[in-house]
């Protein structure tokens, strides 16, 4: 008798977010009445801004509860057109703007809706957990590029070239960096759109959702801004989400070339039909409104990328680098590989010195694994300082028992 199979061989491909899977361990712990600190998430622990939740309240008592066009409300459009001139010095038109429910949707749209069996995605690794999932998940080939500790965590010129070949689609990369908080310069950036004017094929994708957290001396530059010959075959992605603490609102936005937004617009249309309308009236508040929320909670998270760092670095065997955005730290974790826990497992990789750091240290990290390299671990500093001392505290301990 035939089973039915409710996975397609498409979908088994992939796998599960690591960062989430963390997450939910964590708080399963948490449930059971375990004291952990949840290092896990790349998620904000400010409250949205109040005036942002009031444009949301009042959109709902004028009725604005109904659906919108797939390409988003016109007030929203044009919030991101303005944040585009005014923060980027970048023109773009409004039917150059595609709104999704996240920036993980326009991800999953954008190579759904350009990518043929075989097409290759330039990715440099460490690289946020979804990228190369989402590309295989469309047929799509990851060509992972490794760039350590030692490269800043940045892919180079040279590099770029050496993986580019006919079947490439797309150059995909994110600055400032989760998991690294790296950050290109606009000098960094203009040498791979030099690398990228010799490949008229290939598309690039920047991810910018990190773009106003910047904790370090390097400022953020847009790609499309530094290399404006290559607008054409950009697509630019942001959102809501990190720089206003809107996570749970689930609003992402890109800008790129008028026939690409078109096609995501129409993908869209028949997935979900369009952002929820009370987030798309807040997302423009956020956009429209002042910006004191932003800039005092980046130099929150200047002060506790500092605190991490001075911590981190403190613990032996932990090569760390200073995050220039973002707010994640990355340090390298070999020295502990191959060491030996008090009941004698043998720690072989960063996924089981991940689970050790959970387990006996009570502190929810995610392995370098997830993001294409190891040894390290991710470790994400939106949370409390008071936290962020214990968890600091717990992992010298964690470590220092492994033998």
């Amino acid at each position: 008798m035939n089973m039915i199979t409710f996975e397609s061989t498409r979908t088994s491909t992939i796998k599960s977010s690591p960062s989430m899977a963390v997450s939910m361990a964590a708080k399963a712990m948490r449930a059971r009445g375990e004291q952990v600190i949840d290092l896990s998430l790349g998620e904000p622990d400010f409250d949205t801004p109040s005036h942002v939740v009031e444009a949301a309240i009042g959109a709902m008592r004028r009725g604005v509860t109904r659906y919108t066009g797939p390409d988003g409300l016109e007030e929203l459009r044009a919030a991101i057109v303005s944040k585009f001139k005014r923060e980027n010095n970048l023109d773009y038109a409004m039917d150059e703007i595609s709104i999704g429910n996240g920036a993980k949707q326009i991800l999953f749209n954008a190579f759904l809706g350009t990518l043929e069996p075989g097409d290759e995605v330039v990715v440099p690794a460490p690289y946020w957990v979804s990228y190369t999932d989402i590309v295989i998940l469309h047929g799509g080939m990851p060509r992972v590029v490794p760039c350590g500790v030692e490269d800043a965590f940045k892919i180079t010129p040279e590099r770029l070239e050496a993986a580019i070949t006919p079947r490439t689609r797309w150059f995909l990369f994110n600055s400032p960096s989760n998991p690294t908080g790296a950050i290109y310069s606009a000098r960094e950036l203009a040498a791979l759109g030099e690398v990228l004017k010799r490949h008229p094929h290939v598309a690039i994708m920047s991810d910018e959702i990190y773009e106003h957290i910047v904790c370090g001396d390097v400022p953020f530059t847009s790609f499309a801004s530094v290399c404006p010959e290559l607008k054409e075959r950009t697509l630019i992605i942001n959102g809501v989400s990190k720089a206003y603490a809107m996570t749970g609102w689930r609003l992402g936005y890109a800008a790129g070339p008028k026939a690409l937004t078109k096609v995501l617009n129409k993908l869209q249309s028949q997935s979900t039909t369009c952002p929820s309308s009370i987030t798309q009236v807040a997302a423009a508040a956020a956009l429209n409104g002042p910006q004191d929320f932003v800039v005092n909670a980046v130099a929150e998270y200047k002060a506790r990328g500092e605190l991490v760092t001075r911590g981190f670095s403190e613990i032996p065997g932990l090569e760390v680098r200073a995050p220039e955005g973002a707010f994640y730290l990355f340090p390298k974790c070999e020295a502990y590989i191959g060491k030996t826990t008090p009941d004698g497992a043998k720690i072989a990789n960063d996924t089981e010195l991940a689970s050790h750091l959970l387990t006996v240290g009570k502190v929810a990290t995610v392995p370098g694994a997830a993001f294409g390299v190891e040894p390290y671990i991710r470790l994400s500093f939106a949370t409390s300082r008071e936290n962020l001392g214990i968890a600091i505290e717990r992992i010298g301990e964690a470590l220092a028992r492994l033998r």
